[in-house]
């Protein structure tokens, strides 16, 4: 990591920020380190350490910034903790863009990273070859969905033997989503308004939620329609970008997100509506990502300026109220992507609130990370299940029969928690409830 020059000591190009991905100063240097960020980050919470807060993690930013200390394995662990909620930002008084930070700064850690050949050629099969290809995604859905389906998946269960070779494999297989009967796909199909249209809008497919909640994603295209939109899901649509901008594959997400620009630009929509926090706050923050991009700079933030949340955009119309009752009581865990990045936590609550018969109760700490984080549930683990656990002590408070959120990340996530609790429980998505009473309102 040191190198000798002229007699003295000197960090290694490699273990500094260097290229235009590096953290921008003028947002390192936004942090006052006042600490109100602490009570809102996750990590901190669980350890109550200040390398495990935004503001420790900012500190060792602006220290390798400033060349004094390097991009060693410690520091960046420190960095990989982090769960990239962006709680923080919503606490911050000083406006530090910490999400914008610690992608940047992943980015720069990617470069330097150096795992082995088995773990570099697995991630970049499934971030360059698979997330990118709806179709080979689909092929490894099929192929899980065969093993839930066949019995085998029980039976692995069952013998225990993958709990005895391989322990963070069976925790992995333990809390793989049940993959949906039917996918969604985006063929280019247009699905016409009911009664008299009101708008015309784009709906992202994604890559996991349409695979793994197909039905959940056709309720929303019903929601939609029901409410007087005509949608239309454009056939060379890809990945939003979001899982490959939190590991720093950037210019990975940058070539998807040219592809969306385009796709979608020539849908001619009133607007893009997305039913996933996590790709609505990528997608909407596009104008960043190719801020420096001279081609796609300006379609970059009219196309930002489209996307919208489906529950924002509902809202927004405005969404018909149903009619028909639903008999359940019910609580709404905030996706951090929606409510901290997009700073959208009244409109699901409207939506909940308009469905007669339901009872809602707030969920304490309902703006905390539930632990899901896109692949840190699957890069750590234990730390991931940790936040959960702290999670499902407050969902059990509120005695509710369903816990609703929005988005499939923490809809698997929470899934998990309240199966290994045994808990008489459902997880849904907000529109799922929608939809429901819309359906009743029709066969009623």
């Amino acid at each position: 990591m040191v190198e000798a020059k002229h007699g003295e000591a000197r960090i290694a190009p490699d273990f500094l920020f260097s290229g235009p991905d590096a953290p921008e100063e003028s947002d390192l240097y936004k942090c006052v380190h006042c600490g109100f960020c602490l009570q809102a980050c996750p990590t901190y919470l669980e350890t109550g350490l200040e390398t495990e807060s935004p503001r420790g993690r900012i500190a060792l930013m602006k220290a390798v910034n400033e060349e004094r200390i390097g991009m060693t394995d410690s520091v960046i662990r420190h960095w990989d903790l982090c769960i990239q909620c962006r709680a923080c930002e919503v606490a911050c008084p000083s406006g530090v863009p910490y999400g914008s930070l610690i992608e940047a700064t992943m980015a720069q850690v990617e470069r330097r990273r150096k795992p082995g050949a088995l773990a570099r050629f697995a991630e970049n099969v499934s971030l360059n070859h698979v997330l990118p290809h709806q179709g080979r995604l689909k092929l490894l859905m099929s192929a899980a969905k065969a093993y839930q389906r066949s019995g085998a998946q029980s039976l692995v269960r069952k013998s225990g033997v993958l709990r005895r070779l391989a322990p963070s494999l069976a925790d992995m297989e333990a809390s793989m989503p049940r993959v949906s009967s039917t996918y969604f796909s985006a063929k280019g199909q247009t699905v016409e308004a009911e009664g008299e249209a009101r708008a015309r809008a784009a709906i992202l497919s994604g890559c996991v939620m349409p695979l793994v909640n197909g039905p959940e994603m056709d309720a929303v295209v019903r929601v939609l329609a029901r409410n007087g939109c005509e949608v239309v899901a454009p056939e060379r649509q890809v990945c939003c970008g979001a899982i490959h901008s939190h590991v720093g594959y950037l210019d990975a997400a940058r070539k998807m997100a040219r592809r969306n620009i385009d796709v979608f630009s020539e849908a001619g929509v009133d607007a893009v509506v997305v039913a996933s926090a996590g790709c609505g706050s990528r997608m909407k923050e596009y104008a960043h990502l190719l801020r420096d991009d001279p081609q796609y700079s300006e379609k970059a933030r009219r196309f930002s300026d489209m996307v919208k949340d489906i529950h924002e955009f509902l809202v927004e119309l405005p969404f018909v109220p149903p009619r028909a009752a639903l008999d359940c009581r019910v609580t709404y865990q905030d996706s951090c992507h929606l409510a901290n990045a997009q700073r959208i936590t009244s409109a699901p609550r409207r939506i909940l609130d308009s469905i007669p018969g339901m009872e809602f109760v707030e969920l304490p700490n309902a703006g905390r990370c539930c632990g899901a984080g896109g692949t840190y549930t699957i890069t750590e683990r234990e730390f991931s299940l940790r936040v959960l656990n702290s999670k499902m002590d407050d969902f059990e408070t509120t005695g509710a029969d369903v816990l609703t959120t929005a988005n499939p990340g923490c809809l698997m996530q929470l899934q998990y928690g309240i199966a290994e609790r045994g808990l008489p429980a459902q997880v849904k998505y907000v529109t799922d409830l929608l939809d429901e009473a819309y359906r009743r309102e029709r066969s009623g």
